[in-house]
């Protein structure tokens, strides 16, 4: 299927070529192995069976990704370590407004079918995940459910925001799906209700103390034949990152 070796991800946006130029990804092949954890009803009352519709939405909420890359965290945005410097709340229109409503990579166009702000614990699942969450502040993740123009591509775009560096580090640590620590919920959104239900690859890098996750698949959760396929709609999705870089700005990075 072509998912060894290694894959370099292409710079991203053109206003900031530097900041992805030596970013390498390494896809092993059998070293990120999808986790899917689904929920058993334990008791079922008589005379009646569980909510249908509830369980499978909340057996959804709980995927992982096929494949799941790390970039080390981003040296450029140093300025941005720690929240302290940066105090302001996220909020929906700065991260999923302007051009995040619309991102695009090459052949691959996406539109922002859904936004949402939400706790941390809300959003994800895992007991050692969230237990690390709160231990390092997380306050905010911000969730962006995308479909591409063509109806063939589904992509999240997820925010998270921690007290520091440090926190953020051991956050994407916990969501490599090895570490079986849980990962976050996808966004359910039109067009987009199933994601995650079949083969999909999340690429997360730390921005000073925010994490960003692309994460992307065919519609349907079927293989791709070669890795580019979604590492090339991942850096469109990814494009949705640009209230890092406001952000930067504003604390005079």
């Amino acid at each position: 299927m072509g998912y060894g070796g290694v894959e370099e991800r292409k710079p991203s946006r053109r206003r900031r070529p530097a900041r992805r130029s030596n970013r390498n990804l390494l896809i092993i092949g059998g070293a990120a192995v999808a986790v899917l954890i689904v929920i058993v009803v334990v008791a079922v009352v008589t005379m009646g069976g569980g909510d249908g519709k509830k369980d499978q939405a909340v057996a959804a909420a709980r995927v992982t990704p096929k494949v799941y890359v790390n970039t080390p965290a981003n040296s450029l945005v140093n300025k941005l370590n720690e929240r302290a410097k940066d105090k302001r709340p996220l909020n929906k229109s700065e991260v999923f407004g302007g051009d995040s409503a619309s991102v695009s990579h090459g052949a691959y166009h996406f539109k922002l079918a859904g936004s949402q702000l939400s706790d941390c614990a809300s959003a994800t699942w895992g007991e050692e995940l969230q237990a690390d969450l709160k231990k390092y502040g997380c306050t905010q993740v911000a969730r962006g459910a995308y479909v591409s123009q063509d109806n063939k591509y589904l992509g999240q775009f997820v925010a998270l925001n921690l007290a520091q560096l440090q926190g953020a580090e051991q956050v994407v640590r916990d969501l490599d799906p090895n570490s079986s620590a849980g990962f976050v919920s996808p966004l359910t959104a039109p067009g987009a209700e199933n994601f995650g239900s079949g083969f999909s690859a999340a690429y997360s890098q730390s921005f000073g103390h925010y994490v960003v996750i692309s994460w992307v698949e065919r519609a349907g959760g079927a293989a791709p034949q070669t890795m580019n396929e979604l590492l090339d709609a991942s850096i469109a999705i990814e494009r949705a990152d640009d209230f890092v870089w406001e952000r930067l700005v504003l604390v005079g990075g």
